[in-house]
């Protein structure tokens, strides 16, 4: 890895993006990504949600306390005869009652704990979730600092062709002023300059559109960028140790892990529904009449036992159902290992690839350009032709854009294997950034008993 840095002093120096000290760095780039960026603000959002599955769970062993209140009013009209005399007499009974009710479930079939146990996974499931979309967010980011640096190479290399054609162009007319080439040779270097101009209006059009995903990604402008890779120590040193690393602690496969979890206590969760509930119940309750001031006071505690015997197959279907996407999550669990393998192997190739790139690169722009010089100094004493001095030229310029993209290829490929073996997060990189801390608010919310506001206050 040390010639890693030593090819990045050199790409800086030769496409002469070396910046002063407060330039963005890719530090700042990935840290404002680790902040600003949407997706990572989503998945926080959505682990916060399933961390109330634990009181929501939780909720099966206490008590369920209610209150009810009733008035009612009775009238009575009656009609009564009696030594030949009518008499109707209308009477109105009003009586109220208040009562509280509390139910408290003493066995459930084990469905609390296991549903407890459920929403731990899930919220363990979740947790690798945001890892997981705080590596892709970063792995962007890195793609999108470096597709501004390459452009703007890009850019720096056209405009110098151009400027170095526009000289040949002068001197060809001059030459042909003088009768010492043809129209040919004016024409040739024309074509070239015309050319040369049309590639840098799209590199120029590539750059704005990188730097319009730069802005997306990492919310802000890219300003003055300044090329480096200060994530050497995170980098495995070995395509084994990568390996082992990537199966222990890639999010992928420890998030479909807890799924494989979640859903087998699901299982037994549903299970549950078909062994015996006891629960118990006590209700308080005082009766009053408004009119004659009569009230009565009562009160009762009654134990119930509840013995399921046919569900019309409901509760047999879902144990099933559960059972298949137990089996579904395990599968899961071995494609996610497959496919971090992948990465890390296809990460590791592109990455030996783009070193080797590099030093090509370097030594063909090195003989690019002795030959470039060559030609020149032969094209003075009437041993070359323009035509001789232009393709040089383009030799030279396909060198210098092969080494800067190789220079970009590996950066990207490094940072794609840091987030193949699972260690491209905050911590690792060491981002100068508030870091976001899922427990927090599992512990704020986790005991919970009551109130409606989320802990931030909503």
């Amino acid at each position: 890895m040390n010639r890693l840095l030593v090819s990045i002093g050199a790409f800086a120096l030769f496409a002469g993006l070396a910046q002063p000290v407060s330039a963005e760095s890719i530090i700042d780039a990935l840290a404002a990504a680790y902040h600003n960026n949407p997706s990572i603000n989503v998945q926080r959002a959505r682990t916060r949600a399933v961390d109330e599955n634990i009181p929501i769970a939780r909720s099966g062993i206490l008590p369920n306390v209610s209150a009810s209140t009733s008035l009612s009013s009775t009238a009575r009209r009656t009609r009564s005869r009696g030594g030949g005399v009518t008499t109707h007499t209308e009477t109105t009974d009003t009586d109220g009652a208040v009562g509280i009710t509390a139910t408290q479930n003493l066995f459930r079939g084990f469905r609390t704990r296991n549903a407890l146990r459920e929403a731990e996974s899930s919220v363990l499931a979740s947790r690798e979730d945001l890892r997981a979309i705080v590596q892709d967010v970063l792995v962007t980011a890195a793609e999108a600092y470096m597709n501004v640096l390459r452009d703007q190479a890009l850019l720096r290399l056209g405009q110098r062709n151009v400027g170095f054609l526009e000289e040949q162009f002068k001197a060809a007319e001059d030459r042909f002023e003088v009768g010492e080439n043809t129209r040919t040779d004016v024409a040739q270097t024309r074509a070239r300059l015309a050319s040369a101009r049309s590639d840098v209006s799209l590199v120029r059009a590539n750059l704005n559109a990188s730097r319009a995903v730069y802005r997306q990604i990492i919310g802000n402008e890219p300003g003055r960028l300044r090329l480096s890779f200060p994530y050497r120590r995170v980098l495995p040193g070995s395509l084994k140790s990568a390996l082992a690393n990537s199966q222990e602690r890639h999010p992928a496969i420890l998030a479909s892990i807890h799924d494989s979890d979640a859903a087998a206590f699901l299982i037994k969760q549903i299970e549950g529904e078909l062994l015996p509930t006891v629960s118990l119940e006590g209700t308080a309750q005082t009766s009053f009449g408004i009119d004659d001031g009569d009230y009565n006071n009562s009160a009762s505690i009654s134990g119930r036992v509840s013995v399921p015997i046919y569900q019309g197959g409901n509760v047999s279907a879902r144990v099933r159902q559960a059972k298949e996407n137990l089996g579904l999550a395990r599968i899961q669990t071995d494609v996610s290992r497959a496919q971090v393998r992948a990465a890390v192997i296809s990460a590791w190739g592109d990455l030996d690839a783009a070193k080797a790139a590099i030093l090509s690169a370097a030594a063909q722009v090195k003989a690019s350009q002795i030959a470039l010089d060559g030609v020149q100094e032969e094209q003075r004493v009437g041993q070359r032709t323009t035509l001789d001095v232009l393709d040089a030229q383009q030799e030279l310029l396909d060198a210098q854009v092969s080494q800067v993209l190789a220079q970009r290829d590996r950066i990207v490929a490094a940072f794609s294997l840091i987030a193949a073996v699972g260690r491209l997060n905050e911590h690792e990189l060491n981002l100068p950034v508030a870091r976001y801390d899922p427990k927090d608010h599992y512990k704020a919310v986790k005991d919970k008993w009551f109130g409606l506001r989320t802990p931030d206050g909503r």
